[in-house]
């Protein structure tokens, strides 16, 4: 009996997975997509730092590389992500009864043109932003690799579920 519930649930696993149209990221790729292209993320951004784009285009890529089946490639791709960071600033959140902020919050915003060279409906150009709070005491210099760390995997997730998590 227990083999046969093994057995039962192998075979759900091979049938869904099979398919090319689910895999357990909720990535969403059909079959005859095979390869993409992610650009060079370049900051329009005056006060980002230059590691910025860099850790965005390359988090991208791991993205893709690590939840899809998907190549990456330096000409035309299936798929093709492109784009710049628009924006990159810190402004008060919580002022306090003296008017001074107890936290800040850092924004990056990144405008992206997604475009699917096989299912034209997917397509998109969107502009993406997260931010990260932070004490207003904090050395923003000591803790900004951080905090910009955190919210690049958060627009990459939300740049990668708008391309490929089509549910």
């Amino acid at each position: 009996m227990k083999q046969l519930a093994i057995l039962t649930l192998f075979t759900w696993l091979t049938l869904i997975t099979s398919c090319g149209i689910y895999s357990f990221s909720g990535a969403s790729i059909s079959n005859d997509i095979e390869t993409a292209k992610v650009h060079y993320f370049e900051s329009q951004a005056s006060l980002a730092p230059t590691t910025l784009s860099p850790q965005l285009t390359e988090s991208i890529k791991d993205k893709l590389i690590a939840e899809t089946n998907l190549s990456l490639t330096n000409i035309d791709g299936d798929l093709d992500f492109s784009g710049h960071i628009s924006n990159y600033n810190i402004k008060p959140v919580a002022i306090q009864s003296n008017e001074t902020a107890a936290k800040n919050r850092l924004t990056v915003s990144v405008k992206v043109t997604f475009v699917n060279n096989k299912q034209k409906e997917f397509n998109y150009e969107k502009t993406f932003s997260s931010y990260a709070d932070y004490d207003s005491n904090q050395d923003f210099d000591a803790i900004e690799s951080e905090l910009t760390k955190n919210i690049i995997d958060e627009l990459t997730e939300t740049i990668f579920n708008e391309a490929v998590a089509n549910w």
